[in-house]
């Protein structure tokens, strides 16, 4: 019987059969590589500015020529204390601790900034904070969105060894273009090298479906690939071509029928540790704990032109299995080697690639700003935003690649610019002119994810497990790790994710969405987790310190990195005071729960 999620994934192709027929489009090729993403990123003179004392990274000449421009003026420096919590919340997913945040305060030296972001950098944390972004990216999952009755066969329970292959890759410093490679084609790019399997779990943790060995079923596995390839890595909405030629964009059939027969010619499997396959019949739950989740080619397989994507319907032709001719020099660039898997990521993965190092950076600086330079960070067609600096863009990626696609040395470059450092507090003068802060004029206030939350909470009341590993269930009483670790299902998202706007494992998920609901302050209020975090921040604060002031200082400077204010000691005091004696929480558990779910713990400025 059909279910909602069957009908997810098919919801594409019902839409393209039911429409009429497209007419081949005949496409102006040197015409359709003039869009502005098409076009190579070009060397970019450095802005000339008036207020030359500002700038402290080539990324201040760009941003503030576009503010002078404008007649805005930069927002004041951020103090020592906001810049270290935004700092560490950003490259690391957790606070700084009190100590952490008195040393820098104290540290005096002109190079403190940046050797406390080479600290943060040099964490295991960093690889973490940066793999609860890319998984959302791989549509990362451990099960299906359908399951019949207890058959688990087609579930993912060692899922987790390629998310933390990721964590590692993003910890070693592995150049982002080594990255795209293991994660398409580490097996014939490397053929010797197993100890990145797990990078294949990008593909091989993919949907699958009952009734495999059908064509139609097939061809959803296989689109579902393409859509993630083509989104993740190079910012093009290829899927769209399934069933016609791209409304919008110069991607035809062809091309994508290209690109599918790469992905029909792989299978995926469960690989043991002895290099052997699972027998595919074997329910998850009774898997060896070294089972990967894989893809590996099988026969090399052309796909025609399916008529309107109907698999009943297929064209006279086959195409050869290859690259997107927009992106070629000239004719279609056809794959020959295998499945053409290592062809497809040395494609995407090459210097000269005008889009992958441009879709990147611009998810970085949205990662580290709240507003990405183009805002649709998973469209750079024709019905994508142009970026707001087109010139910046360009001059990041270009040196990302110059300086060996490096993730640390650009997210470095950018957390130490005048730019980063700004405060966040507004100007009516410059929000009459920028209201939107187009021109990042301050620093955006930004909520945390649901990740960075929850880890925060875990930190801050001393019942962080460092640990990673296994999955776990997020409602589990015992799960103190990192929010990273918890299990994602496709079929039923843990309903605290979703309440905290963690997107749908089922598709790629560009972004996250930012939704303020009133559910989200009753869990805040009510959830067990909250409670029972909230006594052990009671507890730690009990225990560290001997008197009412001493501790109310310590809450403040574990959960906001400051000293409180006057008034807020005072409001405090009174109220651990004044809670009645008979009450289910104690004054110091309510004050730790309200504390915890206030704004200031929610945002970093």
């Amino acid at each position: 019987m059909p279910n909602a999620s069957s009908h997810i994934l098919t919801l594409s192709l019902l839409l393209c059969v039911t429409a009429q027929a497209a007419a081949p489009a005949v496409i102006d090729w040197n015409a359709a590589r003039q869009h502005w993403s098409f076009v190579p990123p070009k060397v970019q003179p450095l802005p000339a500015v008036k207020d030359a004392s500002w700038p402290r990274e080539r990324v201040d000449h760009f941003i503030l020529a576009q503010m002078e421009k404008r007649s805005l003026t930069p927002a004041a420096p951020a103090d020592a204390r906001t810049l270290i919590r935004r700092v560490t919340l950003d490259l690391t997913g957790l606070p700084p601790t009190p100590e952490e945040v008195a040393a820098f305060v104290a540290d005096t030296r002109p190079d403190a900034y940046a050797r406390l972001v080479d600290g943060l950098l040099g964490r295991r944390a960093f690889g973490e904070r940066m793999a609860s972004l890319w998984l959302n990216l791989a549509r990362y999952a451990e099960d299906q969105a359908h399951q019949v009755g207890n058959n688990s066969t087609l579930n993912y329970p060692n899922a987790w060894r390629y998310r933390d292959w990721v964590v590692s890759a993003f910890n070693s410093g592995l150049p982002y273009d080594e990255f795209i490679k293991k994660q398409l084609a580490v097996d014939l790019i490397e053929p010797q090298n197993k100890s990145d399997l797990p990078a294949l779990g990008f593909l091989g943790l993919g949907h699958k479906l009952y009734a495999r060995s059908r064509l139609d079923v097939q061809a959803e596995e296989w689109a579902e690939k393409v859509d993630a390839v083509s989104q993740t890595f190079l910012g093009l909405t290829v899927g769209c071509a399934r069933c016609h030629d791209h409304k919008f964009d110069p991607i035809t059939m062809r091309d994508y029928y290209a690109l599918a027969g790469v992905f029909a010619s792989v299978q995926m499997v469960n690989l043991r540790p002895d290099g052997k396959d699972e027998d595919g019949k074997t329910n998850a739950e009774k898997m060896d704990a070294g089972t990967l989740h894989i893809v590996r080619d099988e026969s090399s397989r052309d796909l025609p032109v399916y008529d309107r994507g109907d698999m009943e319907s297929p064209g006279p032709v086959k195409v050869p299995r290859g690259y997107l001719q927009v992106l070629s020099k000239s004719g279609p660039v056809n794959f020959k080697q295998g499945s053409g898997r290592g062809e497809l990521a040395q494609q995407i993965a090459n210097a000269a690639n005008p889009l992958t190092a441009r879709v990147i950076v611009n998810r970085l600086w949205d990662m580290l700003f709240g507003k990405p330079l183009a805002r649709t960070t998973s469209n750079f067609g024709s019905t994508g935003d142009r970026p707001t600096h087109p010139e910046l863009l360009d001059d990041l990626a270009l040196r990302f690649v110059q300086n060996g696609w490096s993730v640390k040395k650009l997210l470095r470059e950018i957390v130490l610019s005048a730019t980063y450092r700004q405060s966040s507090l507004g100007s009516e003068a410059n929000a009459q002119l920028d209201q939107a802060n187009e021109n990042v004029w301050r620093m955006e206030r930004r909520r945390l994810s649901i990740e960075q939350y929850r880890d925060a909470v875990l930190a801050v009341s001393g019942d962080l497990d460092p640990a990673g590993g296994a999955s776990i269930d997020l409602s589990a009483a015992d799960h103190h790790k990192r929010t990273l670790y918890t299990k994602v299902s496709r079929r039923e998202l843990n309903k605290t994710l979703m309440l905290f706007d963690y997107p749908d494992a089922n598709v790629h998920a560009a972004r996250r969405s930012s939704s303020t609901t009133p559910t989200q302050k009753l869990f805040l209020m009510n959830s067990d987790f909250m409670i029972g975090q909230a006594k052990r921040l009671a507890a730690r604060i009990l225990q560290g310190a001997a008197d009412d002031s001493s501790r109310i200082r310590r809450i403040y400077a574990l959960l906001f990195a400051r000293e409180p204010l006057a008034e807020e000691a005072a409001l405090a005091q009174a109220f651990v005071r004044e809670t009645p004696s008979d009450s289910a929480l104690t004054g110091w558990e309510q004050l730790a729960q309200a504390l915890l779910a206030s704004n200031e713990m929610l945002y970093v400025d």
